[in-house]
């Protein structure tokens, strides 16, 4: 199977690429640098010259404050390259998966988001990544849409990262406590996410690691299995402003990934500690 997995750069993209050469699949890892996705004409001969099998689009501009700012570069990458993407897709009968984000979501309440409710985004960049949900399902009637939420792995910077270099520094951390989710390991999730493209169970899914935390939680579980000494105070998410609005409610279903026949993935605190332990031997 060859698959052409853009983002390949980031957290998951790097992690899917690696994923699928440990299958035997024929994987094309694209950057920004192989390929700008806002320019309509080389995505279409980009993806005409490597001919795949799927389309596995993880690249997204994910900075979800800067967004609320530089909104045309955001709609630029998140929509257009989504729109291009899909169109070579179709063209090429290839499969396409696009992978979006808990953020299309308000987040408000405090049960778990299914499949098929209304999407209602709080912020510009989860408005960006709806509008292309919905390009994706105009332009393809089989697609796969993958919301995914708190990832992090081991390519690239994430909160774990940002926990364990701050605790070199500090013994007492303010993070926030009112925001719900579940953080989730790009090693799973590439995964999960092959073994999806491989069938013809089309739609909408949920896929994160099981459980719930918050980020003040989530903290105090990295200082524990890193055995570090750090007091985390939970505070709200009124005592930490920032540009944009985020959820605070993140919780996913992933009762459709059950349904459907598909593994669900382990829990995030083993997760956690699999990923603190290959950053360990990663160090050594």
């Amino acid at each position: 199977m060859k698959i052409i997995v853009t983002g390949y750069t980031g957290q998951l993209g790097f992690d899917v690429v690696r994923e699928g050469l440990n299958r035997g699949f024929d994987m094309v890892g694209v950057g920004s640098k192989d390929l700008n996705i806002t320019d309509e004409r080389s995505v279409y001969q980009y993806v005409e010259k490597i001919n795949p099998d799927a389309i596995i689009h993880c690249a997204a501009y994910t900075a979800v404050d800067n967004a609320e700012d530089d909104k045309e570069n955001c709609w630029s990458v998140n929509v257009d390259g989504t729109k291009y993407l899909s169109n070579a897709s179709k063209e090429i009968k290839a499969k396409f998966m696009y992978i979006s984000t808990d953020y299309v979501f308000d987040g408000l309440g405090e049960a778990p988001f299914i499949e098929t409710d209304k999407p209602n985004p709080v912020g510009y960049y989860g408005q960006t990544k709806y509008e292309a949900e919905k390009i994706v399902q105009s332009l393809l009637s089989e697609h796969f849409i993958v919301r995914i939420s708190w990832v992090f792995g081991k390519n690239g910077n994430n909160f774990i990262k940002t926990m364990l270099r701050l605790a070199e520094t500090r013994d007492e951390l303010n993070v926030v406590g009112d925001q719900i989710g579940s953080p989730t390991n790009t090693f799973d999730l590439s995964r999960l996410l092959l073994d999806m493209v491989q069938t013809d169970r089309y739609g909408i899914y949920h896929a994160t690691n099981e459980g719930y935390c918050s980020w003040a939680e989530f903290a105090q579980k990295i200082f524990q299995l890193a055995d570090k000494t750090v007091n985390v105070n939970s505070i709200t998410t009124e005592e930490y402003p920032t540009r944009a609005v985020r959820p605070k409610n993140s919780r996913l279903s992933k009762q459709k990934l059950i349904d459907n026949g598909f593994t669900p993935l382990p829990s995030w605190q083993d997760s956690l500690e699999r990923y603190l332990n290959a950053l360990k031997h990663e160090v050594k």
